[in-house]
């Protein structure tokens, strides 16, 4: 079969497969995580239950795909995020003003619980604490921030400081948690 062909395929598929999480993501939107049905997820994506099983094999697949997707795309912003121009302290505080705003909009639940495990989960919070790990190392070592408690230790303390976003209502409590957060990594006198 030539080269051509196959990429053409590839792409198809592809395409389907982001339809189809795209649809999910409208449907956990409007409806919450346990709302969604692979009914739903075909008609939605304009596709017959068939083609989607071709994909997926239940509706638990789909919401797995569709959830590690969207870490990856925040594990992208925070990148993003971390590249800009500043100093280690600014990006760092940009980092996790952003890291909290997303914890902020996580979705609660027995099924929430059942997305937040697997292999793409650990591979994710590794990433994300060498994000802030690095940053604090890097603020440390310009003295902008505290270097007598160890970096890693430190970015495991903001980042579980700013899970308690999830149950904040407000931006402003947001915007306070990471005020706090930050205010504990300032050098000691």
């Amino acid at each position: 079969m030539p080269k051509l062909w196959n990429e053409t395929i590839d792409a198809h598929r592809h395409a389907v497969r982001e339809a189809i999480l795209d649809a999910t993501a409208q449907l956990v939107e409007t409806g919450g995580l346990r709302s969604v049905t692979m009914s739903q997820v075909a008609e939605r994506t304009g596709i017959g239950r068939a083609t989607l099983y071709k994909y997926f094999s239940d509706v638990d697949a789909v919401l797995l795909a569709w959830h590690e997707r969207q870490i990856n795309a925040h594990l992208q912003h925070l990148g993003e995020v971390r590249d800009r121009a500043g100093t280690a302290g600014e990006r760092l505080e940009a980092v996790l003003r952003s890291y909290a705003a997303i914890a902020r909009q996580r979705h609660g639940g027995e099924l929430a619980t059942y997305l937040h495990q697997g292999e793409h989960i650990t591979h994710a919070e590794r990433h994300l604490t060498g994000i802030v790990e690095d940053l604090i190392a890097e603020g440390a070592q310009a003295g902008d921030l505290r270097s007598d408690v160890p970096a890693a230790e430190l970015a495991q303390y903001c980042l579980h400081a700013l899970t308690a976003a999830a149950g904040l209502t407000s931006k402003a409590a947001v915007t306070r948690l990471v005020d706090v957060t930050l205010h504990g990594l300032r050098p000691i006198p």
